[in-house]
């Protein structure tokens, strides 16, 4: 079985924010019967028993809304006590949190310090930039409630990241926005998401960025990373999974990869659907109370969903920048990648930001590489110890059994 990850959808599009850009609140239209989604102890206990018994080299469970955290500490203490219940011993299990953190207090942030959840925290800039989208149902902004869930992950240490959705609110204050996540709050590791949503017509959003904003948005930010000297202390994720397919030749992250098939999401009653872009009646795989997960894999609309990602515009295949872009996230391709063969609206962004970038993020990619080199050959020599090198001349062969001279081994 090809390993998989889970991104859960515990309230399914419930949330006590009402943020004006959010793709999934519609989401609760599939399911009209209740005003209140919340997944069952039957369906928790099926999904995450089925789920561990399945050959994985990791168990991740990514919980997400909606709003997750709207059902609840009790309901994620019993995540825990059924993860211990149906995980093998020695099983590495992994959860991640989305939230808006309005609802996290102490009891919150201990309990996801104390089983090692990764959170991610929603932050669209300072108040006055973050309140132009994210505000609670009655219209006030979050931002100030935002800020106090994030004093209480750092009082208890929790590892968090902030996720920052690149729109019409902030998309020309790229260097006010990263200097207020890593000055003003201290954080250093930022993922920035484009804004990009289709009307009915196929027109875009008035809240979504261009193709030009999200190249001068990523252009700028690139900069001012490198300007500060920031390149080994700020982790950018788009920045960290470019040097990932340089260095290591992985797309880790969906967008970069050639096949949509890199998750199942799992809705409240057990629903399961390809992508939560795509939670659509037209592409639910199956319900785990029903299928098993080797079935729900198997599915041929589940492969001809991933295939749709390589179906790009045929200006796709003689662009340079392909085996980083891959045709961008099908979902920003015109209606919404139903005609997968359209370019991203983002194209002309990614062309700028690739063609500008790249040069730099080489350079940082040749560093890993020679790190690495530098300390594999630390190893080899701490391993073998002194006296196998004695009298070693510059052009022999390393004693280290690399195949390489002395000079350009462990010689260096």
């Amino acid at each position: 079985m090809k390993p998989f990850s889970l991104l859960v959808k515990p309230a399914s599009a419930d949330c006590n924010l009402r943020c004006k850009y959010c793709f999934y609140l519609d989401r609760s239209e599939l399911y009209p019967q209740s005003t209140r989604h919340c997944m069952s102890d039957e369906v928790l206990t099926r999904m995450i028993s089925s789920y561990l018994a399945t050959p994985q080299p990791q168990y991740s469970f990514g919980w997400q809304g909606g709003e997750p955290t709207v059902l609840g500490l009790d309901f994620y203490r019993r995540v825990i006590e059924l993860e211990r219940r149906y995980g093998r011993p020695g099983a590495s299990v992994s959860n991640g949190l989305q939230t808006n953190t309005t609802l996290i207090d102490e009891a919150w942030a201990e309990h996801l310090a104390r089983y090692n959840f990764l959170v991610g925290v929603s932050v669209d800039g300072p108040a006055e930039i973050h309140d132009t989208y994210r505000v609670f149902v009655d219209g006030r902004g979050a931002h100030a409630t935002v800020m106090q869930g994030i004093e209480c992950l750092k009082h208890h240490r929790v590892e968090f990241n902030i996720l920052t959705l690149v729109s019409q609110a902030n998309v020309r204050k790229p260097r006010e926005i990263y200097h207020y996540l890593k000055d003003e709050l201290g954080v250093f590791h930022h993922q920035y998401i484009e804004c990009v949503e289709y009307d009915e017509s196929g027109t875009l959003m008035p809240f979504a960025v261009s193709g030009r904003e999200w190249g001068d948005f990523l252009c700028a930010v690139y900069d001012e990373w490198e300007a500060c000297g920031d390149t080994q202390t700020v982790s950018i994720r788009l920045f960290d999974s470019i040097l990932a397919r340089m260095v290591d030749g992985v797309a880790n992250v969906c967008a970069m990869g050639r096949d949509c098939r890199q998750y199942l999401v799992v809705e409240h009653n057990g629903d399961v659907y390809p992508c939560d872009f795509y939670v659509e009646p037209e592409l639910k795989l199956g319900n785990i109370m029903e299928d098993s997960w080797q079935t729900l894999l198997a599915s041929s609309q589940y492969e001809a969903f991933g295939a749709r990602k390589r179906e790009w515009n045929e200006k796709c295949e003689d662009c340079e920048y392909l085996r980083f872009c891959a045709g961008c996230c099908p979902k920003n391709r015109p209606s919404r990648g139903k005609d997968p063969r359209g370019l991203s609206a983002l194209c002309e962004g990614w062309l700028q930001f690739y063609s500008h970038a790249l040069p730099g993020l080489q350079l940082l990619a040749d560093r890993v590489r020679q790190g690495r080199e530098n300390a594999a050959r630390a190893a080899r020599r701490e391993r073998l110890g002194a006296a196998a090198f004695k009298g070693t001349g510059r052009n022999d062969m390393c004693p280290c059994g690399s195949g390489n001279k002395y000079k350009k081994c462990c010689g260096r």
